[in-house]
């Protein structure tokens, strides 16, 4: 089994369940993660300790099948056991780096810029990126955000028991807003996640603000409208006190004009009700979809529709 899966819950039942002090979960974790443990033979345990988790547990990190970008971004194509492959991201920031992870080989989700799903990824799968990342690039992490491939509440177990482990200060120890899930719209993961007692934070892939053009590119919307999406995420920020991401990829030709801005404006709000999310303006990268990016005109005129009707907005580099 994994080792990278095991919250801190989950090794305390699996110490006790041996007879063994379950505090020494919180060892475990504090050497794994912030210590750089290698072989389970370096733990302060008895040698029946060590033995049980070598048997039952792994530490293997994927293989580096490719790597490319500069000194601000580092992409890395990772290769697991089983032959799946996934992208996981550096960005280096001022602050730290800030990795963005994978949940799914591929997505069932069938948006119309990304790709089919094969199979979803393990709690310690997601967190195994980051331990790469973090070893392989020598990268200082300060934030995470789980927007790569997949959709995390279509595999909602696994990214709860992912996230406990980047929050927990024995493990990761990032604070709960410096980890962000990012959804395409799935209400009751969303509504899931709002009544977790310490949720990370939310982010939304939007796209676009009426329910015709988002189902044409975002099939999920058929079975979740926009609107109800924006309720459930609402909700997410009021019971929280914590604003949610609203992420817009501009599509050129599709979904960037000012009218649609004009339109998105209206959906998120004015006044106190929009200071409920952000808009993030992300300019397309693209692949064979079809799809092209925005021109900078395009995307400033409709960076400059929203400010002016008062929503907060960023636009990603």
């Amino acid at each position: 089994m994994d080792i990278w899966s095991m919250t801190r819950s989950a090794l305390e039942n699996w110490f006790s369940s041996r007879g063994e002090n379950p505090a020494k979960a919180a060892i475990l974790l504090e050497r794994l993660y912030q210590r750089g443990l290698r072989d389970f033979s370096e733990l302060p345990f008895a040698q029946r300790v060590i033995s049980a988790l070598s048997e039952e547990f792994t530490m293997e990190l994927p293989e580096t099948v490719a790597r490319s970008g500069d000194d601000s971004t580092e992409k890395l194509l990772l290769e697991y056991p089983d032959g799946s492959l996934v992208e996981s991201v550096l960005m280096r920031q001022a602050y730290g780096g800030s990795v963005c992870v994978s949940t799914q080989v591929g997505c069932a989700m069938g948006c119309a810029f990304c790709q089919k799903k094969r199979r979803s990824l393990t709690a310690g799968e997601i967190m195994a990126q980051v331990m790469k990342i973090r070893r392989e690039c020598s990268a200082d992490i300060h934030s995470v955000t789980v927007m790569g491939i997949g959709e995390p509440f279509d595999n909602f177990d696994a990214v709860r028991d992912f996230c406990a482990n980047c929050v927990d200060y024995k493990a990761l120890a990032l604070g709960e807003k410096h980890v962000t899930v990012s959804t395409c719209g799935i209400v009751p993961g969303i509504r899931a996640w709002t009544e977790l007692p310490h949720p990370c934070s939310l982010a939304v892939s939007l796209h676009a603000a009426d329910d015709a053009l988002r189902s044409e590119i975002m099939p999920v919307n058929r079975r979740y409208p926009v609107r109800e999406v924006i309720a459930a995420a609402r909700e997410f920020a009021r019971l929280h006190n914590r604003r949610v991401t609203l992420e817009y990829v501009m599509l050129s030709g599709v979904n960037d004009s000012t009218e649609q801005a004009e339109e998105l404006a209206g959906l998120v709000g004015y006044g106190a009700q929009g200071r409920e999310f952000y808009v993030n303006i992300i300019p397309y990268n693209g692949n064979d979809s079809g799809f092209t990016r925005s021109s900078r005109e395009r995307i400033m005129a409709f960076y400059d529709v929203l400010k002016k009707r008062g929503v907060s907005v960023t636009m990603r580099r």
